[in-house]
């Protein structure tokens, strides 16, 4: 399948440029990332949610790293990478959103050298997790990729608490 089939051909562009190509399968690599995130535990007690839809984002797109910043879109651009290890220290983090969401969540990367965790769920949304809040990147790792490269505003999450 051509990339621009998946991705406009600025996504395509931008992914393969950092190492992407249709049908990428480092299963190996993200089979390693689960087994070091399966053996985290954090001092509060708190391990890894680990669950299909995050293995196959880590083996289609673990270890891209897009150095991409400026204008976009909507808002300006990040550099992001792929690499669920930048969460390796936050399961609570990710269980406390994940109980928000009624869904389990696995780490996924990092934008901007740390300053916001990337997360997949286990319906395969993407969601980044920052100082100012959470944000819903994408139904699918493709769109919320999209998302990141193009520069497009994405969805700030709303919760009850919030409305108070």
């Amino acid at each position: 399948m051509p990339p621009d089939a998946r991705f406009a051909a600025e996504v395509a562009s931008v992914l393969t440029k950092a190492g992407w190509f249709p049908g990428r399968r480092m299963l190996p690599q993200a089979e390693r990332w689960a087994d070091t995130l399966a053996g985290y535990t954090s001092p509060e007690g708190y391990r890894h949610a680990l669950f299909p839809a995050a293995v196959e984002a880590w083996a289609e797109y673990g270890g891209l790293t897009v150095g991409l910043e400026g204008a976009g879109r909507q808002q300006a651009r990040t550099a992001f990478v792929i690499d669920p290890l930048a969460g390796l220290h936050q399961p609570r983090t990710l269980a406390d959103l994940g109980r928000c969401l009624e869904v389990p969540l696995a780490p996924l990367g990092e934008e901007r050298d740390g300053q916001a965790l990337l997360a997949i769920d286990a319906l395969g949304r993407v969601h980044s997790l920052d100082h100012s809040g959470e944000w819903f990147l994408g139904q699918t790792v493709d769109q919320a990729l999209s998302t990141l490269v193009l520069g497009t505003t994405p969805e700030r999450l709303r919760f009850v608490a919030d409305t108070m």
